[in-house]
């Protein structure tokens, strides 16, 4: 029997914890109060159909060929919709990914403002009970009318067309379902475009790399502080006066959530005046990071507490708007940030983990943290993958918001790659989590080679949950394992709250 945990109810705001629950078997609920805004909103396109008042996508076709008349069947409509979008290339999405993405699809749908038949919202929700996952191709979609091509995809396998997974095989779609013990969607033409015409994908992989780079950004903030009182630093660069006139809220936060780890510190007094940058101003690049990822909340927030679609359908006041709610550029801009944040924020563990392997800086500890340098090379290989990681960082950070290319006749003149940002964010996060994990194999290494005890109760209790996990590097041993162990150990002992 498959086990479900908990329940997610359509009628609660969305939260990006629930995105998280959805990557297993979950309860979506379809309460009454769903329902019936959903069959209003379906009534309401049937009277304005009847009325013959113009409708996009129900009559028409579609995107620059909106001018001319579609198929006349309901059924054929869908298959309209849909088929000319099977463009799409590449690896398929991770999983989590795509089970969020169809999460966030059905929750706008269930808002009842989009015209569609509530069996539709039925059987997205019945998906989630499964472990069933619409393979989709990750490249094709510039986040402009939606995520078009990898909405079809998911839409095609929930019809029982395509591929799919199940139990994490990938096998034809209809035997999925079969298997899943799910019945194939039956759509109209509505139902089809509503199911594409909306920027889910963009906002749930903006909003998993978001808790993910959350996660590293309290990781780094604590190994920060662990290396302070490894090396027996002074921790003065903390001075409550001297971040208040900073003037920076993040930067604020951040110095006091580090001055309470770092409690009961008792500084060495053998380093110089001045620390480098990557310790002394990293309550200033922690705290703008911070507030850049203070505004990634705000858009995460909004774009999962808000409909995307076109057109609109407003029952109380006979309404259907046509406009532009699929346009992704909130998250595109968002995801951007995010990238530029965790760039730097990789920058800082790789430069830490540099500072803390070389002798002329690290108070006399043996290079490379090596045990018996020249019979042993510690963190060698380690600092090598540490320079490729941050590299790839580096050049996945380019900005993909303003890199606007016109398509589809003109019709889609401007568009803001939201796709692209996002997923690119949620691949640079798991790098990002690797560089935390790769700075903690290194603290944990200079604990066995010579350095101090640390002096904060907060600091040791991290220093010795990493001993705990991780063996010392003594003789070498490959340490890719070990890099992905305390990277996990981090996450799971820095949690995240809400935010």
């Amino acid at each position: 029997m498959l086990a479900v945990e908990g329940t997610i109810n359509l009628s609660a705001p969305l939260r990006s914890a629930d995105l998280h629950r959805a990557a297993a078997p979950v309860s979506v609920v379809v309460d009454a109060a769903v329902r019936d805004r959903v069959e209003r909103g379906r009534d309401f396109l049937r009277d304005v159909r009847e009325e013959e008042r113009p409708v996009y996508g129900a009559t028409t076709g579609f995107g620059a060929l909106v001018g001319f008349a579609g198929r006349e069947e309901e059924a054929d409509q869908c298959d309209n919709t849909l088929a000319h979008l099977g463009a799409g290339q590449g690896p398929d999405l991770a999983h989590d990914v795509s089970r969020a993405a169809i999460l966030v699809r059905v929750w706008s749908l269930a808002q009842g403002v989009s015209g569609v038949s509530a069996h539709v919202v039925d059987g997205l929700a019945a998906m989630f009970a499964t472990t069933l996952v619409p393979a989709i191709p990750r490249y094709g979609s510039v986040g402009a009318s939606g995520d078009l091509i990898p909405l079809a995809y998911a839409t095609q396998a929930l019809r029982g067309r395509g591929q799919a997974y199940l139990d994490g095989r990938r096998m034809p779609a209809a035997e999925a379902l079969r298997l899943a013990g799910l019945t194939p969607l039956t759509l109209d033409g509505r139902d089809a475009l509503a199911l594409v015409n909306g920027t889910s994908l963009t906002t749930a992989a903006t909003a998993l790399a978001l808790d993910s780079v959350r996660s590293s950004h309290r990781a780094v903030q604590a190994l920060t502080c662990l290396l302070v009182d490894t090396l027996g630093c002074d921790p003065g660069f903390l001075n409550p006066r001297l971040l208040d006139a900073y003037g920076h809220p993040g930067a604020v936060d951040v110095a006091d959530g580090m001055r309470k780890t770092l409690a009961g510190i008792v500084p060495a007094g053998t380093r110089a005046l001045q620390e480098p940058y990557s310790i002394r101003c990293s309550p200033q690049l922690l705290g703008a990071a911070e507030d850049a990822l203070r505004y990634v909340d705000g858009v995460v927030a909004a774009d999962l507490s808000g409909v995307s679609d076109n057109p609109l359908f407003f029952p109380d006041d006979d309404l259907v708007v046509h406009g532009g709610n699929f346009f992704g550029q909130p998250a595109a801009f968002a995801a951007d940030v995010l990238a530029m944040v965790t760039a730097q924020l990789g920058n800082l563990a790789e430069r830490q983990l540099d500072l803390l392997v070389d002798p002329a800086r690290n108070g006399g500890l043996p290079p490379m943290l090596a045990a018996g340098p020249g019979r042993q090379h510690g963190m060698q290989g380690v600092q090598l993958a540490t320079t490729a990681f941050v590299a790839e960082l580096r050049r996945a950070a380019v900005p993909a918001s303003m890199q606007s290319l016109p398509t589809n006749l003109h019709n889609q003149d401007v568009v803001p790659f939201g796709t692209q940002a996002a997923l690119r964010a949620y691949d640079m996060a798991d790098l990002l989590r690797l560089l935390c994990g790769s700075l903690a194999v290194g603290l944990r290494q200079a604990a066995h080679v010579g350095a101090r005890r640390p002096t904060a109760p907060g600091c040791a209790a991290l220093l010795d949950a990493l001993v705990e996990a991780i063996p010392a590097v003594d003789p070498d041993r490959p340490l890719d394992a070990d890099v992905r162990k305390a990277a996990e150990l981090l996450t799971a002992m820095l949690p995240l709250t809400e935010h």
